[in-house]
């Protein structure tokens, strides 16, 4: 099969490495990927928000499946383009993208369907808003309604940053994604993800993941895209998977078939798990990253031949299987980040780190620059390291970040600290 996957950060570079390993695949193209896909796959400088340019290159290329890694090109439609003109894509459509593209569309959907999650208000004003936060009291959580590149959820302490939070979402500094919000009680306990893979009618269990959003040690410091993650997440026992994916999941899936949206790919759920079970925080309608580079090398199956039966709704009765060792990853990123920070500084080390076992280092903001390896981004490598469990994954996963040479960038160094303490008690 030929191949056409686009993104270009470190869940696509995990999603290349999955794809490449498929007997089924004969050519793996990128667009517009990044250094270390290159090692994989063809990459085209096509951007992702660039639909015509997408559809140009997979019909030039008669391509046979295309992969879809960001949320926005499926909540902009790229799926419904590609099968308009007869293109099988891996990916929601738009209108099944609106679990994530909508988080009230979410939130309704979840209340119309009895799916466990945290009680709601959909506010269309700043005066709504303040009135939800009043009602709700603290803590409270104020959240964008649209796409805010993770920087539309603000968990409120006091009352006088809830207030702030609405003021934010309505004063444009979001753009379209704040012009509708959702306040939210705020749901108390341990959050996790769990991933399914999807055709439409079928949804199969397809890995768990924690990740550290906090920038620093002690989950410090502002809130990131993720600074790291480890795969399984022990907080999710298999009756608690089950429970999950009977009580949320699997109600969605049926729902949105049910509603006309049925929902094809990644269906990644956040959840909180307390002492009445896991309840669902939000929606993605992809994989998660850096849970992608935890969880894809932990699953023994064919991945490309997987995308290829969801396509085609033929999941049902299949069951995931996967390694029993644990995943760990942990993030560099460029000083600076989440704020303001500097590009295009040299990375070093890359390779020799990579020559220990078990570790592969998946890039996220990286470009080539002369034939040196530069950084292009605030979240720039995830360093992932297989081990017998977490305490050992986690030291295999130090020891090939103290290789990499980049004085210009950081990482946390307590990744997987709770999972890692436990396996050494245990």
């Amino acid at each position: 099969m030929i191949v056409l996957l686009l993104g270009s950060g470190g869940r696509e570079h995990a999603l290349a490495a999955a794809l490449a390993k498929s007997p089924a695949l004969t050519r793996l193209i990128a667009a517009p990927g990044n250094p270390g896909i290159a090692k994989l796959a063809e990459c085209r400088a096509v951007a992702i928000d660039d639909l015509d340019g997408i559809v140009a290159l997979a019909q030039a290329e008669k391509v046979d499946l295309v992969v879809v890694g960001p949320e926005a090109p499926l909540v902009d439609g790229v799926v419904d383009r590609l099968n308009e003109v007869g293109i099988r894509a891996f990916g929601p459509t738009a209108a099944a993208a609106r679990l994530e593209g909508s988080k009230a569309f979410t939130k309704e959907f979840c209340a119309r369907h009895g799916i466990p999650t945290a009680g709601f208000r959909r506010c269309r004003s700043a005066e709504e808003g303040h009135a939800a936060v009043d009602a709700f009291g603290v803590p409270v959580v104020v959240k964008a309604d649209g796409l805010a590149a993770g920087k539309g959820v603000i968990v409120a302490e006091t009352l006088a940053e809830a207030h702030a939070a609405v003021d934010h979402m309505f004063g444009g500094a979001l753009g379209a994604a704040g012009a509708e919000a959702v306040v939210e009680e705020f749901l108390d306990g341990e959050e996790a993800s769990l991933f399914a893979l999807v055709d439409g009618k079928t949804a199969l269990f397809l890995g768990d993941a924690q990740d550290h959003k906090r920038a620093y040690d002690g989950d410090e410091g502002p809130n990131t895209g993720g600074m790291g993650a480890y795969s399984p997440a022990p907080v999710l026992s298999p009756a608690l998977i089950d429970q999950a994916m009977n009580e949320i999941v699997r109600p969605t899936v049926a729902g949105m078939a049910e509603e006309g949206a049925p929902f094809v790919g990644f269906l990644y759920a956040g959840l909180m798990v307390g002492p009445d079970g896991p309840k669902l925080i939000e929606y993605n309608v992809r994989f998660g990253d850096p849970e992608a580079q935890v969880v894809l090398p932990r699953l023994k199956d064919d991945l490309l031949e997987l995308m290829a039966a969801a396509v085609d709704g033929a999941l049902e009765g299949r069951k995931l299987k996967f390694r029993p060792e644990t995943a760990l990853s942990v993030v560099l990123a460029a000083k600076g980040y989440p704020g303001d920070y500097v590009k295009g500084t040299e990375i070093r080390g890359v390779e020799t780190a990579e020559k220990r076992g078990q570790v592969t280092v998946f890039h996220a903001g990286t470009a080539l620059d002369g034939g040196r390896l530069v950084s292009a981004g605030g979240r720039v490598l995830a360093v992932t390291a297989l081990g017998a469990d977490a305490a050992e994954a986690q030291m295999k996963a130090y020891a090939a970040v103290d290789l990499i040479d980049w004085p210009e960038g950081f990482c946390r160094r307590d990744i997987g600290w709770r999972a890692a303490a436990a396996a050494e008690e245990g």
